[in-house]
């Protein structure tokens, strides 16, 4: 059997041995017939659906069989239980917070199981701190080595809910917030770029209203605008962007995750619009 891929992501960050210490207890146990991939060590400490938001657009580039443990657990050591699903032909494994949930999104897994089974963690009694080196990474290392769920868990009816903050559409436009900002300061939002309501008939002429200043228009790349310029853009991750050609647009902006942005169609607002006066008082904060 072709070793299977192990992917990590967690809020662990690289200045301890927690990450290390993770690899090793699944090493131990998968030997060869694991490879590790690191998504990102770097979520937000605590963020469950920022894990979510950086994890999932990945999942469809990961080959078969891969086997994705996600480790942001605010909840470690309390009765909050450690879980394993199939989506299709892949497994995520992590707490039961909410993160799974997000990942699985609108389909239902094909098969979820509660980690019970102390024959497959790496000791009988597991760190109240440490899930991720003690049960989630054994976990995923079984699974390399060809167990099934049902061999290492016991299987659940469903998880912890969570839901998407979702963007609000209208006459006039869009609202949303930041819910990523990458290490180059281009703050992502919960915009995405399939809405219907963001035709591009709409965007020709929208202006974006983010941290302090107003953006004309949506381009297509950074290099769209002048160097140091703001622009609003849909990224690589399928989502509007607010960036700076060369610079940061949350240091430039004055933005950060949670901070809203409004995108309206046209330069005036529609008076039949129940939210146009949500919209301009929004507006005119965002501009200070």
């Amino acid at each position: 059997m072709q070793p299977r891929l192990i992917t990590l992501t967690t809020d662990f960050g690289l200045r301890d041995a927690y990450v290390a210490s993770m690899k090793a207890a699944i090493l131990q146990i998968a030997g060869n017939h694991a490879r590790i991939l690191d998504v990102t060590h770097e979520i937000s400490p605590h963020d469950v659906m920022e894990a979510a938001f950086v994890l999932a657009p990945m999942l469809a580039l990961m080959p078969s069989h891969s086997v994705n443990v996600v480790v942001v657990d605010p909840g470690v050591g309390s009765d909050r239980r450690g879980i394993a699903i199939r989506l299709g032909d892949q497994f995520v494994v992590g707490p039961d917070n909410g993160v799974l949930t997000l990942l699985a999104g609108s389909r239902e897994p094909d098969e979820m199981v509660v980690l019970d089974k102390p024959a497959f963690w790496r000791c009988t009694e597991p760190s109240p701190t440490f899930h991720g080196r003690d049960i989630f990474g054994p976990a995923a290392a079984h699974l390399a080595r060809g167990s099934r769920l049902v061999d290492i868990g016991t299987t659940v009816a469903s998880l912890t809910p969570m839901h998407w903050a979702l963007p609000i559409f209208d006459d006039n436009g869009v609202r949303g917030f930041v819910v990523h900002v990458d290490r180059f300061g281009n703050c992502v939002t919960n915009v995405p770029v399939n809405a219907e309501a963001l035709a591009d008939a709409k965007l020709a002429n929208s202006k974006l209203y983010a941290g302090n200043t107003r953006i004309e228009g949506v381009k297509r790349t950074y290099a769209d605008v002048a160097a140091g310029e703001p622009v609003a853009l849909f990224g690589s991750s399928g989502f509007l962007e607010v960036a700076v050609n060369g610079g940061s647009a949350a240091d430039l902006l004055g933005m950060e995750k949670g901070s809203p942005v409004s995108l309206l169609y046209s330069g005036e607002l529609r008076p039949d619009s129940d939210r146009g006066t949500e919209f301009a008082t929004q507006a005119h904060t965002s501009i200070g």
